[in-house]
């Protein structure tokens, strides 16, 4: 087993060398290219699936390679590998820099599987970074180059300054502790947490992180982009990205010995991110931005089951990015086959879906259902986990303002169900063609979503298996 322990990190950054072989040639069949990604990004899958039960630790000590960190590669995979699956258009990209586009999405992936491995503040200081440009480059790929080039300016600029934050935090916290290793950290943060210093520097080190997760106040970004990117972009970041910010975010929280500054600062965090992303939905009109509203209010629910800082609540957390994966990439699923040319979609553009595709209709509808927390679905069990691991802490008032917020996210998710299956378009519209291999992967999207939420155990004992190696490697 020794010989996969970086076996999914070799295969990717194997991945971009041949997109950048491909990218110095002009590119002749699109359709080519896309079937190359799509075969490298199922091949990815299997590889990070052979190589989940490898342990070890590289690198000097500075990359951990355990079952937590393998779980995290697996849904990365996964979401590179659903993403692929819905640009065999990209209508949203010159079909020129095709290759440069999918160079881009594995060196993101490449960075994002280092990111959740990484166990030194220098290693996950430069995992961040280049997961982070590569995405600012992406967004900027947008064939309307007016609105694509602001908001990836816009993503550039807050990311920056973001960055700034967490280095600056992470050189408080090295002058303070005087460790760099999270195993390092764990031991001596615990006892120096109380002192105003270190706390500021943790808080600000933590700073990179809920950029990547759009926490209030680095939320500002995503709306724009999300509305301004080429939809399978936004979905990349909607989905991918957001597991890779929990994994780092769960091992940075660890080390802090159950702090209880941290958590209510955490606490405070999750109640203005729930609060404002859901607020700001309600009045959204443009599909893209309701979801990247809808993401930022997810983020605060995220920071519910971190900050209850013991094993239910990071298993229930690694549960729940799983589910934000699947639900969230659906919508997305959706809405590049709705939208076709790349642009945004309104959600009056939705009208009469339910006639034009049974099937995208019903899978829209599940998807929001599982992140309005309804059951059956997924999103449903998800959110009961880390409610419940939160109320075991003690955490009832933040659970309440939480469950509040589930009822006005309800609202807004039904005006997009009551748009697809309840108004009538303008004009008649044709039937949408959906192919095979869509009609597939739809089903069993929409079969995952309802199965999981159903019969959830193994996965479950899988989240916790993962959340107690994460306790044991720090």
């Amino acid at each position: 087993m020794q010989r996969l322990l970086f076996g999914p990190e070799i295969f990717f950054f194997s991945a971009v060398i041949v997109f950048t072989i491909l990218a110095m040639r002009p590119v002749r069949d699109p359709r080519a290219v896309f079937f190359t990604a799509l075969f490298l990004a199922a091949a990815g899958m299997v590889v990070c699936l052979a190589a989940v039960r490898s342990e070890g630790l590289l690198f000097g000590g500075t990359y951990s390679v355990d079952l937590y960190s393998q779980v995290f590669k697996v849904m990365l995979s996964m979401g590179l590998f659903l993403v692929v699956c819905i640009c065999p258009d990209l209508g949203g990209v010159d079909r020129k820099v095709h290759p440069e586009f999918y160079l881009l999405l594995f060196a993101c992936t490449l960075a994002m599987t280092m990111l959740v491995s990484a166990v030194h503040l220098l290693t996950i200081y430069v995992a961040l970074e280049l997961s982070s440009y590569s995405l600012y480059i992406l967004v900027a790929l947008q064939r309307r180059q007016e609105s694509g080039l602001e908001a990836g300016l816009k993503y550039f600029l807050i990311g920056v300054c973001a960055s700034a934050v967490m280095l600056f935090g992470l050189a408080i916290l090295y002058g303070s502790v005087k460790a760099v290793y999270l195993r390092e950290l764990v031991q001596v943060l615990p006892g120096a947490i109380e002192r105003p210093l270190v706390l500021v520097g943790l808080v600000l080190s933590l700073g990179g992180f809920f950029f990547k997760l759009a926490v209030f106040p680095f939320h500002f970004w995503a709306p724009d982009v999300y509305q301004a990117a080429p939809n399978q972009v936004a979905a990349f970041i909607a989905s991918a990205s957001k597991v890779a910010a929990v994994a780092i975010l769960m091992r940075f929280v660890a080390i802090s010995g159950n702090s209880a500054y941290l958590a209510q600062t955490l606490a405070a965090l999750a109640i203005v991110s729930m609060t404002v992303g859901n607020l700001a939905a309600v009045a959204q009109k443009d599909f893209n931005r309701l979801m990247a509203y809808s993401s930022i209010a997810h983020a605060g629910y995220v920071l519910i089951g971190i900050l209850s800082m013991n094993a239910a609540g990071y298993a229930a957390t690694i549960f729940y990015a799983l589910s934000l994966l699947l639900m969230k990439f659906t919508c997305f699923l959706v809405l590049v086959k709705v939208a076709g040319d790349g642009g945004s979609l309104q959600i009056d553009q939705l009208a009469g879906l339910h006639r034009r595709s049974p099937l995208l209709a019903m899978a829209l509808m599940l998807a929001l259902f599982g992140l309005a927390g309804i059951p059956p679905t997924i999103g449903f069990t998800g959110k009961l986990l880390v409610f419940v691991a939160a109320m075991q802490q003690g955490y009832f008032t933040l659970v309440l303002i939480a469950m509040i917020n589930v009822v006005i996210s309800l609202y807004y998710y039904m005006l997009v169900i009551k748009a697809a299956y309840l108004l009538e378009p303008v004009h008649d519209l044709p039937a949408l063609f959906i192919s095979a291999p869509v009609k597939f992967l739809t089903g069993a999207l929409v079969t995952a979503m309802v199965v999981i939420g159903i019969f959830p155990t193994h996965l479950i004992e899988l989240a916790r298996a993962a959340a107690r190696f994460l306790a044991l490697t720090l």
